[in-house]
């Protein structure tokens, strides 16, 4: 057993130690500083479960659970693999970069807890049912077509519903196992058109899409995200009707600061709040939670308008207090689960990883050949976060082959990565970038945006090297820096600083990530000792 052992952090936005105890603050937006969209929640009794999108990780569907709504917690996945394709493993040169499952439903009806999504990977409808959301296996059920950024609904006389749609939103009534679209059931256009709510003039931009439907006080409400032709300002959109069929009358019910999509609920002592997001620029898209008053029979969103920054509710832990990043020392036996933070990206091929074959170690084993690191299976992530986030690990390159790439990634399209490259027999250490550059310490130059560089590159003479990259996501800033030691004491920057970016190809926040793979030759390994997770940057930006 290794003996390196996490301090705990207790972040100065959450809360203050006084006395040796500490003291709650109000909690602030965003709640999670990281990429969690789509948000959907439920609350069961005095527990909330939110669902969201993690589209080509696996496993996906993330569940999470809070007590106060602002401390969050995962809990378990709705699937391990979302399908088994070309695209989802990544084969033939396909992949499912910013695709696999989107915007997810979560509901509990009877006992069971209903998550469910849509892909246009798989080209299906998914839904996913448990009687245990925490510790309970998924049981999945799928049917065609794929219904995009639907809203699955139970009705109080037991039948069951999906709205769905983007601009043109479509109520269908299903089978009551849910296996598909019930023949002769309700099938019906409710919102024409959603965004003529912002006007005839701006029909445009974002079509009404992101559909949640919950029924209050014998009404029917859907809340949709939109945005209007002249401005890229997303909103929510809601719309209100007696009979679920319709008709439905609507309004703009928030645009403030891009927060939209997302979901009403209710706590037990009776408040209301919308659980929703924003674009947080390159750490991705993160959770807000607005509250909301009732005035003749619509919920008001926010405060005078706006998206509060401040919540009345007391925020306790802070990110690295609970489990939806973590460090890892890689001590478990063979066969042991990986901790819920991990994600691999894209479908993992299991023969070709392990835990525990050597004792205290994260093998990666290549199995095939790859021309760059975003085509490479088995790379094992977690999400970076804000407002500063610091990821290092320890690596053993002894059994590296010629053309072989290993180390550590932070991932998206524009990404950044520090590694060591086998090439001749002779290692060598590499940051390799394909974003916007800006000059480093020892950069030797600019690369457009976009295209893979080989920034700089330093001679590797021993079997173990240790890796670190920073993240600053303060005001915006969106950097990333990368470094390497050769005794875990004396850090040295290497390449250039990269301008992290959020593309739509991949549609994800940065990641950090581990990742093995061979230009040349099969076969080669590498072993990572560890991977610790800080909210704190080095010193040496």
């Amino acid at each position: 057993m290794k003996m390196y052992q996490r301090c705990l952090i207790v972040s100065m936005c959450a809360a203050v130690c006084v006395g040796g105890l500490l003291q709650a603050e109000p909690a602030k937006n965003p709640v999670i500083w990281a990429d969690v969209p789509d948000v959907a929640a439920i609350r069961v009794g005095d527990t909330y479960y939110m669902a969201s999108t993690t589209m080509h990780m696996s496993p996906g569907l993330p569940i999470m659970k809070s007590k106060n709504l602002v401390d969050w917690e995962l809990v378990s996945y709705a699937y391990d693999t979302l399908a088994d394709n070309a695209a989802l493993r990544m084969d033939d040169g396909r992949n499912a970069y910013g695709a696999g499952s989107w915007a997810p439903s979560l509901r509990y009806h009877d006992g069971t807890f209903y998550a469910s999504t849509f892909s246009s990977t798989s080209g299906r409808t998914h839904i996913y049912t448990t009687t245990d959301i925490e510790s309970g296996k998924w049981k999945e059920i799928t049917f065609s077509p794929s219904l995009h950024d639907h809203s699955l609904f139970f009705d109080d006389d037991g039948r069951v519903y999906m709205v769905y749609g983007g601009g043109r939103l479509t109520l269908v009534e299903l089978k009551p196992d849910l296996t598909g679209i019930k023949q002769g059931g309700v099938n019906k256009v409710i919102v024409e058109n959603a965004n003529l709510l912002f006007g005839e003039n701006e029909v445009g931009g974002l079509s009404g899409e992101g559909s949640h439907l919950t029924k209050v006080n014998g009404k029917y409400y859907l809340l949709n995200i939109a945005s209007p032709r002249s401005r890229w300002s997303r909103s929510v959109l809601i719309h209100r009707a007696d009979n679920i069929a319709g008709p439905y009358e609507g309004r703009v019910a928030l645009e403030d600061k891009g927060v939209a999509q997302g979901c009403l609920i209710d706590t037990p002592d009776g408040k209301w709040y919308a659980l929703l997001f924003q674009d947080n620029g390159s750490v991705g898209r993160s959770p807000w939670l607005v509250p909301v008053k009732w005035e003749d029979g619509w919920p008001v969103f926010g405060v005078d308008g706006k998206a509060p920054e401040t919540i009345d509710i007391e925020k306790t832990r802070t990110l690295l207090d609970s489990n939806i990043v973590a460090s890892d020392e890689f001590d478990r036996k063979p066969g042991d689960a990986l901790p819920l933070a991990w994600q691999w990206n894209h479908n993992p091929d299991n023969s070709k990883w392990s835990i525990g074959q050597r004792e205290g170690h994260f093998r990666i084993t290549t199995g095939r050949i790859d021309s760059t690191v975003l085509s490479a299976r088995n790379i094992l992530t977690q999400r970076t976060f804000g407002p500063v986030s610091s990821a290092t690990t320890k690596i053993d390159v002894a059994n590296m082959k010629d053309g072989d790439y290993a180390g550590m990634i932070a991932l998206q399209q524009r990404f950044g990565a520090v590694c060591v490259k086998m090439d001749d027999g002779a290692k060598s250490i590499v940051m390799m970038s394909a974003g916007a550059q800006q000059r480093g310490r020892g950069a030797g130059g600019r690369a457009a945006a976009g295209q893979p560089t080989e920034v700089e590159s330093v001679p590797l003479t021993q079997s173990i090297v240790y890796f670190k990259i920073d993240c600053d996501y303060r005001n915006r800033t969106d950097k990333a820096y990368f470094y390497y030691s050769l005794d875990n004491k004396t850090w040295t920057r290497i390449g250039s600083v990269l301008q992290m970016s959020y593309t739509m190809p991949h549609f994800m926040g940065y990641r950090f990530g581990l990742f093995n793979y061979a230009t040349k030759t099969p076969g080669g390994y590498v072993d990572f000792d560890y991977y610790r997770v800080t909210d704190k940057l080095s010193d040496m930006n």
